[in-house]
């Protein structure tokens, strides 16, 4: 096995690049992740958004003192089985480049999240983390994620939520 190297954090874009980005400011404020590769997948209906996430996820990761490269794939709209296998592919792919993987699943679309969840639980690959920015209210979230309130809205990570009720479960 190779040294691992860093995180890798894969974001799915949907039709809210805050989503993406709040979500992103979560895991680096509230997680304590620096990734060093960000690859951002979305769907041709939103690929224009693309670049914009882009630039928002170095602003943010340089506030937080570091510059990871930035990737994006775009993939055909509403295609659940592209996505998985997109998705599963760069996963995978860093995974055997040592890379601890983590994906966002909050900005989206249900039809890339389930590909992209159902293929890489099929391939068995070790995902660290599956990051979901959780709000109680959508009204009034179209702003930084610091200014929107912090009771309202919290990180969670899938794999340490599902860890937590294994555990609960056998202990």
């Amino acid at each position: 096995m190779i040294s691992a190297p860093g995180d890798v954090y894969i974001t799915l874009l949907g039709r809210s690049t805050w989503a993406l980005v709040n979500a992103y400011q979560a895991v680096l404020r509230e997680k304590g992740l620096r990734p060093e590769r960000v690859a951002i997948v979305t769907e041709e209906p939103y690929a224009a958004n693309a670049a914009i996430a882009a630039g928002a996820v170095r602003i943010v990761s340089e506030g937080y003192g570091f510059a990871p490269t930035v990737d994006v794939e775009v993939l055909p709209e509403a295609d659940f089985v592209q996505a998985g296998r997109t998705i599963r592919s760069l996963a995978s792919d860093f995974i055997r480049q040592g890379f601890h993987v983590a994906i966002d699943i909050t900005s989206g679309r249900k039809v890339t999240v389930a590909g992209a969840l159902i293929a890489v639980s099929l391939a068995e690959l070790d995902i660290r983390h599956i990051y979901y920015l959780a709000m109680k209210s959508t009204d009034d979230v179209a702003k930084p994620y610091m200014m929107i309130p912090h009771q309202i809205q919290k990180i969670r990570d899938i794999m340490e939520d599902a860890g937590a009720l294994s555990s609960t479960a056998s202990g």
